[in-house]
Formats: C-alpha cells, sequence, structure tokens
C-alpha cells in the first residue's frame, strides 16, 4: 500500500469539504500524524460577482466534494483519514486508493485570476445607471465572452435602440 510520499482524493458528503479538513487537522496533532499526513488542500476560486456597481467577492470550490491530501498512504494514514464522519471514501478503483502525479495535482490546484460573474442574463430588464442613457430602463440582448460589456435594447422612439454599455452602467430593475 506504501507508494511514498503522494497525493490521493478523499470523496466527502457536499457541504462537508472544510469540516473534514478540520477534522483531519485535528487528528494530526492528536495522534502525532505530521510525519505520514502533510498536506490537505480544498481548491478554491475567488469569484467576483457584480450587480451594477455592486461588486461581492465569492469564495468558491473548485471541485466540491473532494479534499486533496498529501500523504504516506499506510493502514494507519488510511484508518484516520477514512474514519473521519463525512469522507465517504478515497478516490480509486474498488477499495484502492490511487495516488495522483504531482502533475495533476498542481494542474488541479493552480492559483486562477478571479472570474467574474454577472449577475443577469440575456432577456433581463435592466436599468442604466450612467452615462448617456442614464435613467433609462432597457433589456439585455447580448452578454460579451470577456463578461465587461453587454448590449441593452433601450425604447427610445419608434424602435428600440441597441446600446453597448460596460457591466458597472447598469443593474437590474427592481
Amino acid at each position: 500500500m506504501n507508494v511514498g510520499l503522494r497525493w490521493y482524493v478523499a470523496h466527502t458528503y457536499s457541504g462537508y469539504e472544510n469540516k473534514v479538513k478540520a477534522n483531519l487537522e485535528k487528528i494530526i496533532e492528536n495522534r502525532g500524524l505530521g510525519d505520514k499526513i502533510f498536506d490537505i488542500r480544498i481548491p478554491t476560486e475567488i469569484v467576483i460577482e457584480k450587480n451594477g456597481d455592486v461588486e461581492k467577492e465569492v469564495e468558491m470550490k473548485v471541485f466540491p466534494c473532494y479534499v486533496y491530501i498529501k500523504m504516506i498512504m499506510d493502514e494507519e494514514s488510511w484508518h484516520a483519514v477514512r474514519n473521519i464522519t463525512g469522507v465517504t471514501g478515497f478516490v480509486g478503483p474498488g477499495s484502492r486508493p490511487t495516488p495522483l502525479t504531482d502533475a495533476e495535482v498542481e494542474a488541479l490546484c493552480i492559483e486562477t485570476a478571479p472570474v467574474v460573474k454577472v449577475s443577469f442574463e440575456v432577456g433581463d430588464t435592466v436599468e442604466i445607471i450612467s452615462g448617456l442613457f442614464e435613467g433609462f430602463d432597457g433589456t439585455v440582448q447580448s452578454i460579451a465572452d470577456d463578461l465587461k460589456t453587454l448590449t441593452v435594447l433601450v425604447s427610445r422612439g419608434r424602435r428600440p435602440i441597441p446600446v453597448e454599455l460596460a457591466v458597472n452602467e447598469v443593474k437590474l430593475k427592481d
């Protein structure tokens, strides 16, 4: 079972990732397993949600229900992880935990730039809060791939006018 210091993936119940990490850290300290379990990671990313001028940073798990553990796999370390409340088992065929390669772990745990998420979709009614059309309402026609600009159809006269606006120039209509 022991193939040296490698990364393993433990599967958890949804929402138990942080609890599993905290409990495992306590077990490592209490049982003196610091020489067998070295690192515990829950890959996350910061997502910026925008609604008009309001920006909110939200930390989201990249792979919900999984905890990455760098450890020397033996009976003692296997039991320590496997018997934590919330852990359903290790990722691998059958009951055999399969270690990840270092390249796989680095690819999974790299820090990425914040992801921008707008809080409106095509078809939503928005209020323009700055610029030439400030105070007007419109309908979102399209959102740019980079999520920085959008096209809003503003009713003006006999037919709607498509206006390209920055995401922070509009907010959802209440």
